[in-house]
């Protein structure tokens, strides 16, 4: 083999859920395993550290459901498999040409509505202003007056601890 082929996987470990706990990370290992094998058609394979760490980074019970792969065949026979980073390539993007100038049709027409709006809430302000001045003090003065005339629960409470309990004779009696 002369060539070297490599190519880009995504590799779902959604099956890790079904081991138990404090297996997962070992499982999802051997399923990257038998996924290389199937996929690149050659018993040997190893696994790249960084991936290896990628897997175990939030410990046995928790690895993640995906991993982007990139597996590379080697002359030597066996299959590397190491986390698939992409290279981003800068893309030059022509800046669109501005008019340069900007009517002014616009700015008159946002001085129109601003006057037209401000009419509206000078008068709605004036009038809930003076109703809610007037409540409130004729709901104050009237407050108090009502809570004198409302007797207080404690004294009917002493009252029930006051009456004689009957005894056993009297209740048969």
């Amino acid at each position: 083999m002369s060539q070297d082929v490599e190519r880009v996987y995504t590799i779902n470990l959604g099956k890790v859920l079904l081991s138990a706990n404090n297996r997962r990370a070992t499982r999802a290992i051997n399923m990257i395993r038998e996924f290389a094998r199937h996929h690149m058609k050659t018993q040997e394979v190893k696994i790249d550290e960084e991936l290896s760490h990628q897997i175990w980074a939030r410990g046995i019970k928790h690895p993640p459901r995906k991993v982007r792969v990139r597996m590379s065949k080697t002359d030597e026979g066996y299959v590397l498999i190491s986390r698939y980073e992409e290279e981003l390539e800068p893309k030059a993007k022509p800046t669109p040409e501005k008019p340069a100038k900007v009517e002014e049709k616009p700015a008159q027409v946002e001085e129109i509505p601003a006057e037209v709006e401000e009419k509206p809430k000078e008068v709605a302000k004036e009038k809930p202003k003076e109703v809610a001045k007037e409540k409130p003090k004729e709901v104050a003065k009237e407050k108090p007056k009502e809570v004198a005339k409302k007797p207080k629960k404690e004294t009917s409470a002493k009252s029930k601890k006051e009456k004689p309990t009957k005894s056993k004779k009297e209740k048969s009696n």
